[in-house]
């Protein structure tokens, strides 16, 4: 099921405590053009299927990487792609996108989302997974 882009942006915006909903789409789409980036194939495309439109268009065209991002690299790239952004507000931007992403895929899309990332994704999403 899509969710819808008002719902979307409503729960990032709770979660990341942002005053406009400028802000709020700001933060999705960047860290989603960078999830996109590292997600490939049916995985992708299901994620997307469960985004609003202009969510999953982000996550289908992404920006490119040259290789997988560790976690602590996705934070400092999410933080050179958000004007104003440190790595510490970056870290929360991340939070706050990934862990609405991770309701929205559900667990069993997010245990393969998490198979094609580097180890450490788990905590930017919010869900710690045992080791």
């Amino acid at each position: 099921m899509t969710l819808r882009r008002e719902a979307f942006l409503d729960r990032v915006k709770e979660r990341g405590e942002y005053g406009t909903v400028e802000e709020t789409e700001r933060a999705a789409r960047v860290v989603l053009a960078l999830l996109g980036a590292h997600q490939v194939g049916e995985v992708r495309a299901q994620l997307a299927a469960r985004l609003p439109d202009e969510f999953a268009l982000i996550l289908l065209n992404p920006l490119q990487s040259a290789e997988p991002l560790p976690p602590e690299r996705f934070l400092r790239a999410t933080a050179a792609w958000i004007e104003g952004t440190t790595e510490r507000t970056a870290a929360w931007d991340v939070s706050a996108v990934l862990s609405t992403v991770a309701d929205t895929a559900g667990e069993d899309l997010l245990r393969q989302l998490l198979l094609q990332l580097p180890v450490g994704y788990d905590l930017l999403f919010g869900r710690p997974q045992p080791t």
